[in-house]
This record gives structure tokens, sequence and C-alpha cells, in this order.
């Protein structure tokens, strides 16, 4: 229903608003996977997977392998105006660099 849905943090630089959309976006299963790159644009890493919050980090998981793994207080999380979607910008313990990603959601319903 939505009457009682708890109303996000109004700080979006705020470590309660990073976790926040850390929980709202955990289990969300994906589509697609990309990886912005200033100089060469947007390039698909994955295809198919899921989110996970998982011990204080949060990850990309695509075929059974961590794409992206962010400590879950230092990430910055954005959905798309059409809510199909993520942007997701933080340190990648992966890569050992400041990343930017971006997932799109498989078709679900609320």
């Amino acid at each position: 229903m939505g009457l009682f849905k708890k109303k996000p943090p109004k700080d979006t630089n705020s470590v309660e608003f990073r976790l926040y959309m850390c929980k709202k976006l955990d289990g969300r299963a994906l589509k697609y996977i990309l990886e912005r790159d200033p100089e060469k644009g947007d390039r698909v890493i994955g295809k198919g997977g899921v989110l996970s919050l998982y011990e204080g980090d949060f990850t990309v998981v695509c075929g059974g392998e961590a794409l992206f793994v962010c400590n879950a207080e230092d990430l910055h999380a954005w959905e798309f105006m059409s809510l199909d979607g993520a942007t997701l910008t933080g340190y990648d313990k992966v890569q050992n660099k400041e990343r930017t990603v971006l997932v799109y959601y498989t078709y679900y319903r609320d």
C-alpha cells in the first residue's frame, strides 16, 4: 500500500541517505550493467545480475562474480527518473578506483 512508507532523509549527502538508498536497491534483479567512462562513453560490462547489501558492502553481482563493490556508507546512488535503473558512484574495491556504474532493473511490480 504505500500509506506508511518511510520518507528518505532530505540531505542527499548524508550517510543516512546513502544507507537508505542501499536498502532500497538491495535485492533488485538486473538486466544490464554499464560502466561510465568520461573518455570512451558508456559500455556494457554485464548482463543479468543482482544488487546486494551485505555486511556494510554494496555489491553488483553478475554471473557469480562481483563487478562492483563499494562501502555502503560511501556509495552515491540515484535512481533514474523513469525508475527503471540507478546510477552508482563510489570507490570500487574490485578495481581499486573511483567508478560510476549504471544498472538497469528487470521489469517488476511494486
